[in-house]
This record gives C-alpha cells, sequence and structure tokens, in this order.
C-alpha cells in the first residue's frame, strides 16, 4: 500500500480528509461522512512506518518521538499539498491527512458574503475566522490574503503551523513563516514581526494568551491582524479572546477589543440538498457603534440581537439568517438547517417570517 495512491484516490474522489489507523482500511471523509475505502486491504504496521517515512524528515521524526505528534504539510506534484497530523493511540501510530488544493478559491468562490471582502480591506484591526475543526477556516483566511495579495501592494507576514497553502507575490509580498522550521513557536515569531516592516499579519490560530496579546498589541499599532480561533460564534469568540487574560486586566481587553476589533466570521459547513458538497454558513460581526458599546460593556450576551439586526446597514448576520438564505437558494433542506443552527427558534422564526404556510 503505496501512501501517494491513497492521497490521489482522496483527491479524485474530492474527500476532505484521508484517516490512516493500524488495523483497518484507509477512510476518508466525503461530503462531511467518513467513508471507508473498502478496495483497500487493511493498515499493517509495516504500511504506517512506510507513510511516515515518506511524510517526515529525520528531524521531523525526532520531534514526533518527543512529542508524541506532529503537524506537517506534504505537496503530491500535480496532485495537491496536504495538511498531515500524525499522532500515537494505543501504542500505535495514526495520521489524518487534510487535502490543500494549490488553488485558492475566491471568497466569491467560497459562496462567502460580500462583508468578508469588506475586512480584507481594512488597513489595520482585528479579524478573527472562526469555527469548528474542518469548516473551512484556513481556506477562508487565505482567500483574504489573496485577495489583498491581488488588489493592494502591502507587506504580508504569515506565521503558520504548518503552512498550509503556498502563495505566490502578486502586488503585495508574502513573507510565510512555519512555526518549527523558520520560527520557533508564534509568540517568538510575533515578536520578531514588528521588525520586518508589515502590513498584514497573519497568524495561523491563536492558541495562548502571548499570542493572543501579541496579535492585539499589533492590531492596535496600525497593522491588519487576521487570525483563526476555535469557536463557534461571535460571543464566544469575545468571551474566548477575553478570558484569555487574568480578571484584572479583563476591562482593559475590552476597551482594546472595541477599538480595535474589525468583525469576527464564524462559519461552518454544512451537507447540501444535491448531496454533491457543502455550502459555508456563516455569522458575521462588525465593529458597528452598538457592537462597540457591547464590547466596551462587557454585554456579549447581546451581541446576537444586534448582529441579527444589522443585516442591512452593516452587513452582519446571524448563523440561523445564513442558513435561511441557504435554504431559500434550496441549496439544504429543513433538517440539515435544524441540524446546523445553534437557535433553532431563531430558525423557526425566520421561516414564518417568510412563509405564511409555515407551521
Amino acid at each position: 500500500m503505496k501512501l501517494d495512491e491513497l492521497l490521489k484516490t482522496m483527491v479524485e474522489k474530492k474527500a476532505s480528509d484521508l484517516h490512516l489507523k493500524v488495523g483497518r482500511p484507509p477512510v476518508i471523509r466525503l461530503h462531511g461522512d467518513l467513508t471507508p475505502l473498502e478496495e483497500y486491504l487493511r493498515i499493517k504496521p509495516t504500511d504506517m512506518d512506510d507513510f511516515i517515512f515518506d511524510v517526515l524528515n529525520d528531524e521531523d521524526q525526532l520531534r514526533l518521538k518527543k512529542n508524541k505528534g506532529i503537524d506537517v504539510a506534504y505537496s503530491l506534484p500535480g496532485v495537491s499539498r496536504f495538511r498531515v497530523n500524525i499522532l500515537y493511540q494505543r501504542g500505535t501510530l495514526a495520521m489524518v491527512i487534510r487535502t490543500i488544493p494549490f488553488d485558492i478559491p475566491s471568497i466569491e468562490d467560497l459562496g462567502l458574503p460580500a462583508t468578508v471582502t469588506n475586512l480584507a480591506r481594512m488597513n489595520s484591526g482585528l479579524v478573527v475566522v472562526t469555527g469548528p475543526a474542518g469548516s473551512g477556516k484556513s481556506t477562508t483566511l487565505a482567500a483574504m490574503i489573496d485577495y489583498i495579495n491581488k488588489n493592494y501592494h502591502k507587506q504580508i507576514i504569515t506565521i503558520e503551523d504548518p503552512i498550509e497553502y503556498l502563495f505566490r507575490d502578486n502586488l503585495s509580498s508574502i513573507v510565510q513563516r512555519e512555526v518549527g522550521a523558520d520560527t520557533l513557536t508564534f509568540a517568538e515569531g510575533l515578536r520578531m514581526v514588528f521588525r520586518q516592516d508589515p502590513d498584514v499579519i497573519v497568524i495561523g490560530e491563536m492558541r495562548d494568551l502571548e499570542t493572543v496579546s501579541a496579535a492585539m498589541s499589533a492590531a492596535e499599532t496600525g497593522h491588519l491582524v487576521l487570525s483563526t480561533l476555535h469557536t463557534l460564534d461571535a460571543a464566544q469568540t469575545v468571551d474566548r479572546i477575553v478570558d484569555s487574560f487574568p480578571q484584572n486586566q479583563h476591562r482593559q481587553i475590552r476597551i482594546q477589543l472595541s477599538q480595535t476589533l474589525r468583525g469576527i466570521v464564524a462559519q461552518r459547513l454544512v451537507p447540501m440538498k444535491d448531496k454533491k458538497g457543502r455550502a459555508a454558513a456563516v455569522e458575521i460581526m462588525t465593529n458597528s457603534p452598538a457592537i462597540s458599546d457591547h464590547l466596551l460593556n462587557g454585554r456579549t450576551g447581546d451581541l446576537y440581537d444586534s448582529i441579527r439586526a444589522s443585516v442591512e446597514n452593516f452587513g452582519m448576520q446571524t448563523l440561523e439568517q445564513s442558513i435561511v438564505a441557504l435554504m431559500v437558494h434550496d441549496k439544504v433542506d429543513y433538517e440539515t438547517a435544524r441540524n446546523s443552527c445553534q437557535r433553532i427558534s431563531e430558525l423557526d422564526s425566520a421561516l414564518r417570517a417568510l412563509y405564511l404556510d409555515y407551521v
């Protein structure tokens, strides 16, 4: 069994992920569902050793043994790039591999609202893309970077673990730094970034207090900072950022957020009605006067109502409003909509407003 063969099969079937574990056949994630590749035999320990050898150099193998897990990027010429996570489970190695296409989709290709483009046009401030694992955060971030690259003369510096999408300079100059290879940590990379004349700073993920603090400082000093968090919605994202800091700093952080936060894009991928893929359902919050006041005074519980009421004037939308739009355009069915939203009552209320016969 050859890893490159499995990766080609994964790409041909348009799967997002490939799961490899000793004792069972390879499994792909297709349109959100796990599907075994029944044409392959169960993976043996010697197969897994070969897979590891194909992906990791000597230094990475030492890191794997020391840390019991590693993230790396792997390229298969003419096929795709891949993000590879290698882990130990029950004493044996396992791999989870995600496809990263060579071609970077545009914001329009992803079906994202125009507000996302407006956020990419900002000259300074903090923009956070959030969502659960596998929700397309990295792809949205890449689309925003690509938009800036094609439309503005800027110095863009990314700090990633690992580097996922590869960018070529267009109007902008792009420097991509990988944690482990080009800088020791996200925090260390951020400490050095201010000497590298950045206009745009991209942080693959705000993982700890030091990284969050550096990101906010950069946004305060005239840089556009793009990053991601594993949170489900705008309110949870704000709370996560504030709660990263000690209690005695919360007031100051709320002041900073009210002044520097430009927007939060909280997304998830929902199965389409035609079973041919998944569509992005997106909550978007921008920093309107009402939102800024909520942030300043710690009223995160009021953010949802302000988002819902700010569709026309500020280009915001709740997750439920986004899902209703997908239903109106016949992209998702009601069952999928109910399973994907966070507030079923809000979904039902929006549908009643649209359809008089809705019960």
